[in-house]
């Protein structure tokens, strides 16, 4: 009997345990999902209902496409907006950049710090809108891509 009453007394304090314990130590809003590599577009949904170009539609710069800066449409993520800038030289994109992506919390700063300098390159590789998206910084990664997506059109006008 004695062996029952310590196994139960141990196990209720396990699942107490289990049940008060801390996984994040943001702020309380739900922390994005940490996704795999992996391509945007397809069959996802935008985190957001804004007016971005249908991210499936991929768009390389040609030689008929205009030289210069163009930058994209603020893409609003759950966790703010993201917009980047590229630029087009001989019918490639030499430089993008992320002019404007969430920074408002130590956890936007923490994730952004090292997605951001990997969506810029992940776009000089691809040379187009399809790019992989940075595990952890999923909304990020969708803003940016939408954005990415709206400054290549402008480049193709």
């Amino acid at each position: 009997m004695r062996r029952i009453a310590l196994a139960f007394a141990a196990t209720v304090s396990v699942v107490v345990l289990l049940f008060s314990y801390r996984t994040s130590t943001g702020t309380g809003s739900s922390p994005a999902p940490a996704a795999a590599s992996r391509p945007l577009g397809g069959n996802q949904a935008p985190p957001s209902a804004s007016a971005a170009p249908d991210p499936s539609a991929s768009a390389k710069p040609s030689a008929s496409g205009g030289d210069g800066t163009f930058t994209g449409a603020a893409a609003d993520t759950d966790y703010g907006p993201v917009q980047v800038r590229i630029t087009v030289a001989g019918g490639r994109i030499t430089d993008a950049q992320a002019v404007q992506y969430p920074q408002e919390s130590g956890r936007d700063v923490r994730i952004n710090s090292s997605a951001v300098p990997e969506l810029n390159q992940e776009v000089l590789r691809a040379q187009s809108a399809q790019i992989d998206a940075v595990s952890g910084a999923t909304y990020t990664s969708e803003g940016y891509q939408q954005s990415l997506q709206s400054a290549l059109d402008a480049a193709h006008r």
